[in-house]
């Protein structure tokens, strides 16, 4: 989701927003997850049916939400079915704006700014602009922005048009625990590194940082002896958590001073990430880049002279990992995703894997 949305939930004041202001005073950060939760589904219940071709994906690469998204469409091959537009890496108070693209608009939808789609759904739309974003093509309109749904019905309600060997990231035997697992990591780390950064007092940050290296040590401990974190296969819970992982060192630890330790110095979850990041669909939808430009250029309250840092070294990424050695099947009885489609692909200056 955007941080000004974010901002804009935990109770900042919009004028304060509009000058980069992210905690509030006093006050612990608080997300707002009211969504639009209008469902795409196969057989249409909320008036959008799954339909090759009439909806667009908006994700933003800096957005550890919408990666979610991105790497969730690129496992499942969902590219000829959905396509997708990116926004660039940074903001202002009123919207996300796909200035990476010629003229500064998206070349589907027509479009300057994200916002415009929201205001065709709701001409008073009263919330954040938010990415990931499904738009009806059709109509210009956003139909959901609920990227916790949003993922799950990639996976179950658009099956039709999964490519051969798409992975099951939602395996029946393992769902509850998946669900369980995916619920701590969402408000402990996902969320809790927000909690942090956005806190408004010494007391919201303690709690919040205590919170996260608890998570962060529980999840350190489950992942010592198998190779994922729910079965021996890939799922959408490793997906979740790894969007946080790619950003913990270049962002989390210093601008969000989640700083006990660097990922780079817990073994096990350091080396759980570079095997996800080395596995296709994962690394090969980050841009290093534009996660820092984000983070550090948005938030002028906690990174007031918007510099962006140059660190840190990115090769540790594409170092042996070793945990081949716990066995277990990254795409269980399916197949990895073929190359990144042609205008897809990350900057290879942007990433260690070129």
């Amino acid at each position: 989701m955007s941080d000004t949305a974010a901002a804009a939930e935990n109770g900042a004041n919009p004028e304060h927003t509009r000058g980069g202001t992210y905690s509030v005073k006093g006050k612990e950060f608080t997300r707002d997850t009211r969504y639009i939760n209008t469902r795409i589904t196969a057989d249409g219940q909320d008036g959008f049916p799954v339909e090759p071709g009439r909806y667009r994906l908006i994700a933003a690469r800096a957005c550890p939400w919408a990666n979610r998204a991105i790497i969730v469409r690129r496992l499942l091959g969902l590219e000829d079915a959905l396509s997708m537009g990116l926004a660039g890496p940074t903001h202002d108070a009123r919207s996300w704006t796909f200035d990476l693209d010629p003229g500064g608009r998206d070349p589907v939808l027509g479009i300057e700014r994200l916002q415009e789609a929201y205001f065709k759904r709701d001409p008073d739309y009263p919330r954040g602009i938010t990415v990931p974003a499904v738009v009806d093509a059709r109509t210009g309109a956003v139909v959901t922005n609920d990227f916790a749904q949003m993922t799950l019905d990639l996976s179950t309600e658009w099956r039709e048009h999964h490519r051969e060997g798409a992975p099951d990231l939602l395996p029946d035997a393992h769902r509850d625990e998946m669900d369980d697992v995916n619920r701590r990591v969402f408000t402990e780390v996902n969320n809790g590194v927000y909690r942090c950064g956005f806190a408004g007092s010494q007391e919201a940050y303690d709690d919040a940082y205590a919170r996260l290296w608890t998570a962060l040590d529980w999840l350190e401990d489950r992942l010592r002896d198998r190779r994922y974190l729910v079965g021996d296969t890939i799922t959408e819970a490793d997906v979740r958590l790894f969007t946080t992982l790619a950003r913990f060192d270049a962002v989390y630890h210093g601008h969000f001073k989640c700083n006990r330790q660097k990922l780079a110095e817990m073994p096990v979850l350091w080396a759980y990430a570079r095997d996800l990041f080395q596995t296709p669909g994962f690394g090969d939808t980050v841009d290093f880049r534009q996660i820092k430009e984000h983070y550090y250029i948005v938030h002028k309250d906690i990174n007031p002279t918007g510099i962006v840092p140059v660190g840190p070294d990115l090769s540790g990424w594409v170092t042996p990992h070793g945990r081949e050695a716990l066995g277990g099947r990254p795409f269980g009885d399916g197949t990895p995703p073929g190359p990144v489609r042609e205008g897809e692909r990350v900057d290879p200056a942007n990433t260690p894997l070129s």
